[in-house]
């Protein structure tokens, strides 16, 4: 019998002013998640059982970037995706472009289990669904008062809202601050202090979710899901349902990111981690701080994996990272910083 572990994250890129209210907030779901998580793997549940049971409570909860609370595209609309991967034989199940399922996750895990496919999305993806008796629901069950005031502060800067924060200096040649810089009209303006692509930082905007497990026989399994970005084109696809970008899950390993998905899609960022182990013999921390070091270019994310020996590890190169771990041997941990 091995020893067990979990990992969750509700989105990388933290507003450092963020106000302490809602940090609590933050943190009080991802632990109350994170001891659903606990509370099965100590009754003998399964890797991938838990990772999606997990990431349904979250996407539940509006304060994160999934399910309800989904961030809206530019038609004031909801298209939500999401994936599931099973380390064993490395199943999968992804979905994309979802505006009436209640929980994005688990069509994903019935694509897997009950499909010939691995992926379906938009209206393929909704029959599925009806097809399969998944509970659905009216778009509008997924929009909050906040996010509709978000996508008009969206609009009016004519920028799209990523999921990540970076502080701006000035004075300096901080590479972060030439990324970080708003790109409106195709021209960069520094002229606020802290921007967020056109937006001051002082907005907050909502997380991807995520949960890495590996179970006490040695099995793991990773799930995402997302709204995406505020502001975003209707029809676009980020990272979070792409196998191999936001999630992966193999006999050694299991990843959810978060953050910029087209960065991470270019660095194929949960793939890496597994390779990174499998082909150099890295170790799971030492895989995961590489990756984030080495392969997002100027893009900013984080990570969140575990390994089959119940190891857990994170990363990320944002200002924080909305995140909870648990192992078997005690260690339990819910933070945002570094």
């Amino acid at each position: 019998m091995g020893a067990w572990a979990i990992t969750i994250h509700g989105g990388a890129g933290v507003d450092p002013n963020l106000p302490m209210e809602r940090q609590e907030q933050a943190k009080a779901v991802l632990a109350r998640c994170l001891e659903i998580g606990i509370s099965a793997l100590r009754s003998g549940a399964a890797a991938l059982d838990v990772a999606e049971m997990v990431v349904r409570e979250l996407e539940t909860d509006p304060i994160f970037n999934s399910g309800r609370g989904s961030a809206l595209t530019a038609l004031g609309t909801v298209e939500m995706e999401a994936s599931i991967m099973d380390g064993r034989g490395r199943r999968c199940g992804a979905v994309s472009g979802l505006s009436t399922v209640k929980n994005p996750v688990s069509l994903a895990r019935l694509v897997m289990d009950k499909s010939p496919h691995s992926y379906l999305a938009f209206s393929g993806a909704e029959d599925f669904a009806r097809s399969q008796g998944v509970e659905t629901i009216d778009n509008s069950y997924f929009i909050t008062d906040e996010n509709v005031g978000m996508l008009k502060l969206a609009k009016e800067a004519n920028s799209i809202m990523f999921d990540y924060r970076v502080p701006i200096d000035n004075n300096t040649n901080n590479t972060c601050g030439a990324i970080a810089g708003s790109i409106v009209n195709n021209t960069i303006d520094n002229t606020t202090t802290i921007q967020m692509n056109g937006l001051p930082i002082s907005i907050y905007a909502p997380e991807t979710v995520g949960c890495a497990v590996v179970d006490t026989e040695g099995n793991t399994a990773a799930a995402t899901s997302t709204g995406g970005l505020m502001n975003k084109m209707s029809g676009r696809i980020g990272d979070s349902p792409l196998i191999g970008a936001g999630t992966y899950a193999c006999n050694l390993c299991a990843v959810s990111c978060t953050g910029e998905g087209e960065a991470i899609i270019r660095a194929t960022l949960a793939r890496d981690v597994a390779a990174l182990m499998e082909y150099k013999g890295l170790g799971l921390q030492e895989a995961v701080d590489y990756v984030i070091n080495e392969r997002l270019d100027e893009g900013k994310a984080g990570l969140i994996a575990v390994s089959n020996a119940g190891e857990v590890a994170y990363g990320f190169n944002t200002v924080g990272m909305f995140r909870g771990s648990a192992t078997q041997n005690g260690f339990m941990e819910v933070a945002i910083w570094e």
